[in-house]
């Protein structure tokens, strides 16, 4: 004979509460850790300090080159690593049949996302500064987070792409569509969210990075003009500037500034996601 110490309803509301406050409590700790830098950043963040290239190293001045570094290497990792992110996904759900191949590509992938950012930036010396011959440049930096930004955009894309119903599939080959026109038309478009959701994860993952970039991108002050030109995107110069005790108020602005970049991306994305469900849904 077994006997409850509770009853099902009471462990049901139990739980409902307990994973309610995990979600509070992650959803405060994120407020906090946002605000306080906003608020501490804020004071700092003025036209001048947006728009003016630093000063003294970074002890007055602005960041505006430093905006548009993170910016270049950002569009770079991003232009890089997604078309062969979804692609590989694509190929791994739909394509590939041999196990090992498949387990060798996901052992490859789950490796690659483990690798400490720091060792991207020293293979990214030796490989793309080096032997390349690319130089300190905002190219180098843009491979190098590419690199870094794939494994993640890889691994939800198939994650995406595998949770389409099986029905979409047959439904269009059934009416008469070859598996690429079922692929390109049914299932990326139904994964889209999905997707969309990992390259964020990878882009959020690449202009935050300053270890990565700190043997490969150069750390210029000036405003780099094409991708050849050494740079320094805003982690890097956080990390110099804050490290180095130049100045603590810009620190501040300057992180205040790359949180606010990050959140605009994400708020954007998810909104421009939300409009595309929407309307496939209402079709």
């Amino acid at each position: 004979m077994s006997f409850r110490i509770i009853s099902p309803k009471t462990s049901q509301k139990i739980m409902t509460g307990v994973l309610w406050a995990s979600g509070l409590v992650t959803i405060l700790i994120l407020i906090v850790i946002i605000g306080y830098i906003i608020l501490k950043g804020l004071p700092a963040l003025t036209p001048e300090f947006l728009l003016s290239e630093p000063i003294d190293s970074g002890r007055a001045g602005g960041i505006a080159p430093m905006i548009v570094s993170s910016i270049y290497v950002t569009l770079i990792a991003g232009i890089i690593a997604t078309p062969l992110g979804v692609g590989a996904a694509v190929y791994m759900a739909e394509y590939a049949t041999e196990e090992r191949i498949v387990k060798l590509i996901k052992f490859g992938a789950e490796t690659l996302a483990s690798i400490p950012s720091i060792v991207f930036g020293l293979f990214g010396l030796a490989f793309f500064v080096v032997f390349l011959g690319l130089g300190w440049s905002i190219l180098s930096g843009g491979l190098v987070l590419a690199l870094m930004a794939l494994p993640t955009i890889f691994q939800v894309s198939q994650v995406s792409i595998e949770t389409v119903p099986q029905s979409y599939r047959e439904g269009s080959l059934a009416l008469g569509a070859t598996k690429w026109e079922t692929i390109y038309r049914v299932v990326v478009p139904a994964a889209l969210p999905g997707i969309t959701t990992g390259v964020i994860l990878g882009m959020a993952r690449a202009i935050s990075e300053a270890a990565a970039v700190m043997f490969v991108v150069g750390s210029a002050l000036a405003m780099p003009i094409s991708i050849f030109d050494p740079g320094r995107p805003l982690p890097l110069h956080l990390y110099i500037i804050a490290t180095e005790g130049l100045s603590l108020k810009n620190a501040y602005g300057t992180a205040a500034v790359l949180v606010i970049i990050v959140l605009l991306i994400t708020v954007l994305t998810n909104t421009l996601v939300d409009r595309y469900r929407r309307k496939m849904m209402g079709r």
